[in-house]
């Protein structure tokens, strides 16, 4: 929609903030210290290592798309699909009274670039055919821009606590020098397994999270694409507005019951695979 813009995406920045409140109210309440788990070296170790493992397995080009999606999952979407749809609503009523060509200025005015091309190519006289062959192509290729780009963080996710591993036996290693000391030896064991918990911790707090994320935001995504796609071209064939609206309300209902069905299929097929 033209001209609003993103809100926070609360139930993001609420979920990091019960994670880390309970985390470290956990470590509190058993007796600990934040210092505890504030160790730099640790940090360093896990992080950097991570980024360089990632580094290693995906194209530099790939590295830096997802680090730009990677804002995206604090922001909640800008429009919801029945706003898109009235939205495209508005243009059907514009295309009866005046023409599809009339809509030349509207399709230039529009914020969504995927919107703006498929109602460009109407508006420019191309077959229908063509318009959903195009377009369909462009829904395609971003989808698979989008799983790799959740692939990276997946890739992150999976480096981080074997990369936290290893910093706990570097850490041992240095433990080890001074076993003469026992006080020392009882601290470096502490804090080299804080390495550890980074590992972990980055994996499950933030990396799957946000390959999770920006999954779920490909799909609404792809949703929303689709469903201006099937308006644009209901507007091209001429379709009374009042049957846009009905279509494209059934489209929306029976695209997301299959993805439904999809998704307790998959969920039986786990929970089959774990029973086994």
């Amino acid at each position: 929609m033209a001209g609003k813009r993103a809100k926070p995406d609360w139930a993001t920045l609420g979920g990091l903030a019960v994670a880390g409140a309970c985390i470290l109210g956990g470590l509190l309440l058993e007796g600990g210290q934040v210092a505890d788990v504030a160790q730099l070296t640790a940090g360093l170790i896990v992080i950097g290592g991570t980024i360089g493992a990632v580094m290693i397995t995906t194209p530099l080009p790939m590295l830096w798309a997802a680090m730009r999606k990677l804002p995206t999952i604090f922001r909640a979407p800008r429009a919801s699909s029945e706003e898109e749809i009235e939205q495209i609503i508005d243009l059907a009523k514009r295309a009866r009274k005046g023409g599809i060509v009339s809509l030349e200025s509207d399709a230039e005015a529009l914020e969504d670039p995927f919107l703006r091309k498929a109602l460009s190519l109407a508006v420019d006289g191309n077959d229908v055919r063509d318009i959903r062959s195009i377009m369909e192509l462009e829904i395609e290729m971003s989808g698979q821009r989008g799983e790799e780009e959740a692939r990276v963080f997946e890739a992150a996710g999976g480096y981080a606590p074997t990369i936290g591993i290893l910093g706990a036996v570097l850490g041992l290693i240095q433990v080890m020098k001074h076993l003469e000391d026992m006080d020392k030896v009882g601290h470096g064991i502490a804090v080299a397994f804080v390495a550890t918990v980074y590992g972990v911790g980055s994996a499950n707090l933030f990396f799957l999270p946000v390959a999770s994320k920006l999954k779920l935001r490909l799909d609404q995504a792809q949703e929303m694409k689709e469903l201006m796609l099937e308006g644009v071209i209901k507007i091209a064939e001429g379709m009374n507005p009042r049957l846009i609206r009905m279509h494209l309300e059934a489209y929306l209902r029976d695209r997301r019951a299959a993805e439904a069905e999809r998704k307790a299929a998959g969920g039986a097929r786990a929970r089959a695979a774990v029973s086994s």
